[in-house]
């Protein structure tokens, strides 16, 4: 039923264009939720901002339970020909550097966004598939 209504999703995004990302463009969404088991659940909160044209910056928050610290991600995207190059890190460590890339499809008047994206995990040595959505104002 997952893959369903992710095969769905993604169809529908398909239909719909992107535009360039700018200057002072927020991004409020999620991280990844993709291949997470319903009783494995967690908020992950991202925030993003468009900090000149093409380039946003941004920061996830994730805690996966009440007795570990919360973990801070930074990342940023760099976005060219309605696709995005994709860089982040585990808190400010450089050990456990994510690469990837991805693209942006943008629905209902440019507002919500699903992003899928094929990232490399140089800590871990593994290359997964993620998706996130969110708004973008």
């Amino acid at each position: 039923m997952k893959k369903l209504i992710l095969t769905m999703m993604l169809a529908i995004a398909t239909v719909f264009s992107t535009q360039a990302q700018d200057k002072g463009d927020w991004y409020v969404g999620t991280g990844d939720v993709a291949n997470i088991a319903w009783t494995e659940w967690a908020v992950s909160p991202t925030v993003g901002y468009g900090v000149m044209d093409n380039l946003m910056v941004g920061v996830s928050v994730a805690q996966a339970d009440s007795t570990v610290d919360m973990d801070y991600d930074f990342h940023a995207r760099y976005f060219m020909n309605g696709y995005f190059a994709y860089v982040a890190t585990d808190g400010l460590s450089t050990d456990n550097i994510s690469y990837g890339v991805g693209k942006m499809f943008t629905l209902w008047n440019n507002n919500l966004y699903v992003d899928p994206k094929i990232v490399y995990n140089s800590g871990e040595k593994t290359t997964n598939l993620t998706l996130g959505f969110g708004l973008k104002f």
